[in-house]
């Protein structure tokens, strides 16, 4: 073989191993031939040159505090460079190039100009069929940009400034368009069957300078102020046609421009994408780029979650699992930006309400989320949002595991059992977490308000009337221990109101909500427990004016609403209590309508605005409210009730085809239920029997098996003197539900009028024990025990009566929720 042959061969195989960033491999060959072939001795210097440097910027960024270590390090590699530089084959422009980039590692940024301004960069591209030439290239354009920025400017005109800046800018695009286009064709010589996980940024051809050129133009055009171009940009470099290289680049790109998009443009200035448009000024040739025929955004909404959802997609394809010290920097370093991506969701999709999508996302992050208390935290909110309250309160045990001393995982546990899992001993354990914590923690007076809602939800369920006594006083002395923590907490101070109202400790009541008042004047809870308390104190007319004075402030808010109707069938006659129930049917007709659309009885992923959500959920917020409002209870077995009623009404469906559940959200429904029922108790009042029992028809065909409506059936019944099938329809409710406390007196007042004076006396005493403060059953069992013979006894259940009756509200103070926020 002849020696050009050998040399041919020896050349090749030395530009091998540089396309594969294999260094020593090429060092080797080049040693091998330094003083057998003269004419390969310019490339020897070149790859004895690239070689050192390379190898040093595999374990050193080129950043300041490196500078001095380049300069001692990298010595002999610039004079290899600079002899090789002195030819004037594709030899030594190469290694001009790469000694500029080496100039730079060392912080001699006007040398390193100098030396790429000698090279025609534009012309060197052209010309170049290597496609290492292309990487090569595109760091010198780097390099250039990075110096051009250090090195303070010649002039202080603002036109030269002006020029600088887009030269600056010109050779980030260049670089960015130069080195995907290298990352495209290498990635044709890689085998299908490598993961780009198993490479490393430096392996794959991807280091700190390219990565960084790649997304400094867009950057740099929206800090110059011209925001549709550095958008346009971006989008051109998620267009590119993607490679395993780029991935890692893809994903802080789409993070990146999601980012801006939604902290700099919203759905009025926002330009759809166009796929003609070019933001780069740079010539050259251009990486390939998807022609855009499947999906294209058509708005900010979906630009946005398209980009977020392709950086998520990457983020948890490419997570590093690798659980070894030896991985550490690099898992830590996958993981911030991950988080900064899944953050970006979080504000995305809660902005839109779509928290099935956003719990769905966390979901699938856990994977690579081993002991990261954020993903499983802000999985637990998703979940929560989502109205998977059950997952939550898993979730939040394992936050509480990784971070026994925050004491906000233990209250968000608390307030799930005792607003939507209605556990109310595990409640209370959370609570008492949260106290335990110690050190008087900035939430210490929520933490002891917490304990005390539990004590109090406790009570409500506790059968013995001892047992709830003893419990409502637990509950008033956490709250306030808790008003001693932090006496102006308003929150707070309306629980302390709250429990002297239950306990019809009228005065000390009024104290305290006016002091809640005083720290928060439109709170809706201590309005409508002010209202509730001068009710009890028959102050009707003062009540009246203060609930149309929150209805201005809350004219959504149904509790008060229904409020206001009692109030005006005392105070202005039960007509005008009937135009207050038209108004709520009217806010219910547009909350169903909102329902609707949104699908919400399945996972919905149609965009929504926040504030929609938000007016949907202050309303339903309020079924809790009122749905036991006649009865003033809101005991345990309420919640069986409904679990039962919604049991029924499913076997009732199957056996009868004729019934069906209505389509939409069924908590909608039982809304306007409730509405056809308060309707219903007005006709009656009025002497409208036939109206009373349409609205009785109306809300059978929702809800045919609810012991609401057994109840209100038996009272029209009752109304048209139908005592025996009264009866029958009390006791159906009670069946259903036996805590309905407004039942078994109806039922009690029922069998006393059928003269089975005996089993009134036990069905009414059922009453009282379920609420010992309602004074109508107490009325009833005296005239009960009267007709017994016991007058006695008799007498001490009237004056009973006539005390309750002194302090009862129009409606009971148990309609008022005891919440956590």
């Amino acid at each position: 073989m002849s020696s050009k042959s050998k040399n041919l061969r020896t050349e090749s195989e030395i530009e091998k191993y540089r396309s594969e960033s294999n260094w020593k491999k090429a060092v080797e060959t080049a040693r091998a031939v330094e003083h057998k072939a003269l004419d390969l001795a310019s490339l020897v210097l070149l790859v004895y040159g690239e070689g050192q440097l390379e190898e040093f910027l595999l374990e050193h960024e080129p950043v300041e505090k490196n500078h001095a270590k380049a300069k001692a390090a990298l010595a002999s590699a610039e004079d290899q460079l600079h002899r090789a530089g002195q030819s004037r084959d594709k030899i030594g422009i190469q290694a001009q190039l790469l000694l500029g980039k080496l100039l730079y590692c060392c912080g001699e940024y006007r040398k390193a100009l100098d030396i790429l301004d000698q090279v025609d960069l534009h012309n060197v591209v052209l010309n170049s069929a290597s496609s290492r030439m292309y990487l090569i290239a595109a760091e010198a354009y780097a390099v250039k940009g990075f110096c051009l920025e250090k090195v303070a400017p010649p002039s202080t005109s603002k036109y030269r400034a002006a020029e600088r800046e887009e030269n600056i800018i010109s050779c980030y695009e260049s670089a960015g368009d130069l080195a995907i286009l290298y990352f495209q064709d290498h990635d044709k010589n890689m085998p299908a069957s490598t993961s780009s996980s198993s490479l490393s940024a430096v392996e794959t051809g991807v280091g700190p300078i390219l990565d960084r050129a790649i997304q400094q133009s867009p950057i740099m055009l929206i800090k110059n102020g011209d925001l549709l171009r550095g958008v346009n940009r971006f989008r051109e470099l998620l267009r590119a046609v993607e490679c395993r290289y780029t991935q890692n680049i893809r994903q802080s790109l789409a993070k990146n421009l999601a980012e801006v998009l939604i902290r700099g443009m919203c759905e009025t200035t926002y330009k759809p994408i166009d796929l003609m448009a070019r933001s780069s000024q740079a010539k050259g040739p251009k990486p390939r780029v998807y022609t855009g025929d499947r999906f294209v955004p058509e708005d900010i909404n979906e630009e946005v979650l398209l980009l977020l959802l392709i950086s998520e997609a990457i983020a948890t394809r490419e997570a590093v699992l690798d659980r070894s010290a030896e991985a550490a920097d690099a898992r830590e370093h996958a993981f911030a930006n991950t988080s900064a991506v899944y953050d970006l969701l979080a504000i995305v999709l809660v902005r839109r309400a779509q928290f099935n999508l956003l719990f769905e996302s966390f979901e699938r992050a856990l994977r690579f989320s081993f002991e990261e208390f954020h993903i499983w935290h802000q999985f637990a909110n998703s979940l929560i949002c989502a109205g998977k309250y059950s997952r939550a309160l898993l979730v939040l045990k394992e936050c509480y595991r990784l971070k026994p001393r925050n004491p906000v995982v233990p209250l968000q546990a608390a307030k799930l059992c005792y607003e939507y899992l209605h556990q109310y001993q595990e409640g209370v354990n959370w609570s008492k977490k949260a106290i335990e914590i110690g050190n008087n923690h900035p939430f210490m007076a929520r933490s002891h308000m917490a304990l005390g809602i539990g004590y109090s939800m406790q009570a409500i369920e506790a059968r013995l009337q001892a047992e709830r006594l003893a419990l409502y006083k637990q509950a008033l002395m956490s709250f306030k221990v808790a008003h001693e923590k932090d006496p102006q907490d308003y929150l707070v101070a309306f629980h302390v109101a709250l429990q002297y109202a239950v306990l019809r400790q009228i005065p000390e009541a009024l104290t305290y909500v006016r002091l809640a008042l005083t720290y928060r004047s439109d709170h809706v809870h201590s309005l409508h427990l002010l209202v509730l308390l001068l009710t009890a104190q028959k102050q009707n007319q003062e009540a009246m004016l203060l609930i149309q004075t929150a209805l201005e402030e809350y004219p959504e808010n149904l509790s008060l609403l229904l409020t206001k109707s009692k109030l005006e069938e005392v105070l202005l006659g039960p007509e005008e209590a009937l135009a207050s129930c038209r108004e709520m049917m009217k806010l219910w007709k547009d909350i169903h309508e909102i329902d609707s659309e949104e699908g919400s009885d399945g996972p919905s992923h149609k965009v929504t605005d926040r504030n929609t959500w938000d007016k949907r959920s202050l309303a339903q917020l309020t079924m809790n409210e009122f749905s036991e409002r006649g009865s003033g209870s809101v005991r345990a077995e309420s919640m069986a009730a409904s679990r039962m009623e919604r049991a029924l009404s499913e076997v009732a469906s199957s056996l009868n085809s004729s019934f069906m559940p209505r389509p939409g959200s069924q908590q909608s429904w039982l809304l306007q239920a409730q509405i056809w029922l308060q309707l219903a108790e007005l006709y009656l009042v009025l002497n409208k029997v036939s109206e009373a029992e349409a609205c009785v028809v109306e809300t059978s065909s929702m809800f045919p098996l609810s012991h609401q409506v057994y109840f209100m059936r038996g009272r029209v019944l009752e109304h048209k003197q139908q005592f025996h099938e009264a009866r029958v329809c009390y006791e159906n409710a009670i069946a259903i539900n036996p805590g309905h406390t407004k039942s078994l007196h109806h039922l009690g007042d029922i069998l006393h009028l059928l003269g089975d004076n005996k089993l009134a006396e036990k069905i009414l005493r059922d009453a009282i024990n379920m609420d010992p403060t309602a004074h109508a059953p107490w009325y009833t069992l005296g005239t009960v025990l009267q007709a017994l013979g016991r007058y006695e006894a008799a007498s001490d259940c009237l004056l009973t009566a006539a005390g309750l009756e002194a302090t009862s509200p129009i409606v009971p103070f148990t309609v008022i929720p005891r919440l956590m926020q």
